[in-house]
């Protein structure tokens, strides 16, 4: 758990009004780099708060749902097949370097003893409909990667997998939330509610697993379309600022009394977290400022928040295996008595690591990132901290993933 030339308006617009024409919405990057790095730091240290100050996952979420709304305005099918191909190049990269180093280190067909399924699994790495599989248990390399490395290396493709099905639902969800806006919003909250207190129950891993993710962040992604929709900015403007802090004091009640803790946090709890994820991301849609540039005080940073929106998918990606190569390597300064005997807390320190991560990342998104490029059929680039220009001269709008 990872970052044109108008006059600036720091000034709200209406809660939940649609975005229109193609304008880049600054808001909305600012909150993705904000999800990317918080994954990141929360991967690193598990800080059991750290989903509480700030839900990422349903954050990234929601804006990749009001993202889809937008695109929905072309035929369904041709915007599944381009949000498909801005997904999968990238995963698959991903797989090229990660299965061939399982297999390298012994992972095969006869490792779980059914060789039919072990291939036919593998194709999830192509299309992942459902969790690619991985060898569990591998030995790591001494002094720069820890031992069961591709448990790591697969972690984040949970992610992916819930996006796809998000994907492929949208049209059918998007008709509904226009039909029935607060049935289809509520329905994900239902099915946890369900799934919590065992009113549902399927046998096996992999339908339960992608039913999980969709009771637990599938209001964000509704949530995103909505917003884009206007459905939100129709309501009265008391009811989110009303309605919004009890969603989220409920999840807060949920998790407090079920041993919310280190080690038992919202990602142990699918209840809690769809509660406190869908009432903050709506609190976030409500105030939702109209950035169309940056405001002064972010222009600082606008480079870096452009850099962390144009790699989001390699960032998550890779960024699990960072870790594990990063606390490797920072483990292996214990060996050195003179930094032991006068520096223990700086080793002991999670934010030297931090930046060795982000150092790896750096490293990933020169050699990896141009793939994203590629699969949005633009010009590859090492490093995009500017928006790009089109053929007429103006910035481009194209959102990632869009």
């Amino acid at each position: 758990m990872t970052m044109q030339q108008t006059p600036v308006t720091d000034a709200p617009k209406d809660e939940g009004a649609p975005r229109t024409g193609p304008v880049r919405d600054r808001y909305f990057d600012l909150l993705r780099a904000l999800a990317l790095f918080r994954v990141v730091l929360y991967h690193l240290t598990g800080w059991a708060w750290l989903p509480l100050v700030f839900p990422s996952m349903g954050v990234m979420f929601a804006l990749a749902g009001n993202l889809m709304a937008r695109s929905l305005k072309r035929p369904p099918v041709q915007v599944i097949r381009g949000r498909m191909r801005r997904l999968l190049p990238p995963l698959w990269l991903l797989g090229v370097v990660g299965v061939t180093g399982m297999v390298l280190q012994g992972w095969g067909p006869d490792a779980d003893g059914h060789p039919g399924w072990w291939w036919l699994h593998l194709t999830f790495w192509i299309v992942p409909l459902s969790d690619p599989p991985y060898a569990e248990g591998l030995p790591g390399l001494h002094g720069f990667v820890g031992e069961n490395w591709a448990a790591d290396f697969a972690g984040p493709l949970w992610y992916i997998r819930a996006y796809l099905w998000y994907v492929l639902l949208s049209p059918f969800l998007l008709k509904a939330l226009r039909a029935m806006p607060v049935v289809t919003l509520l329905a994900p909250i239902a099915l946890a509610v369900a799934f919590e207190h065992g009113y549902i129950t399927l046998p096996g891993e992999r339908i339960p697993s992608a039913l999980t993710d969709f009771s637990t962040f599938g209001a964000c992604w509704i949530l995103g379309m909505a917003h884009q929709e206007g459905i939100l900015r129709r309501l009265p403007r008391y009811v989110v600022p009303s309605v919004a802090p009890v969603i989220v004091l409920a999840g807060l009640w949920y998790a407090l009394h079920h041993g919310f803790g280190p080690g038992n946090d919202l990602d142990s709890m699918p209840l809690a977290q769809a509660l406190w994820s869908f009432g903050t991301v709506l609190l976030l849609l409500h105030v939702s400022p109209s950035w169309s540039e940056w405001p002064r005080r972010l222009r600082r940073w606008s480079g870096t928040i452009t850099l962390l929106n144009s790699r989001a998918v390699t960032i998550y990606l890779w960024h699990n295996i960072c870790i594990l190569i990063a606390a490797t390597l920072w483990d292996r300064l214990w060996a050195f008595e003179v930094l032991e005997q006068n520096v223990p807390g700086l080793l002991e320190s999670v934010w030297p690591v931090l930046v060795v991560v982000w150092v790896l990342i750096v490293g990933c998104v020169l050699a990896f990132g141009w793939v994203e490029d590629l699969a949005a059929k633009q010009q590859p680039r090492l490093w995009p901290s500017k928006p790009r220009e089109s053929a007429g001269g103006s910035r481009s709008r194209r959102a990632p993933g869009g």
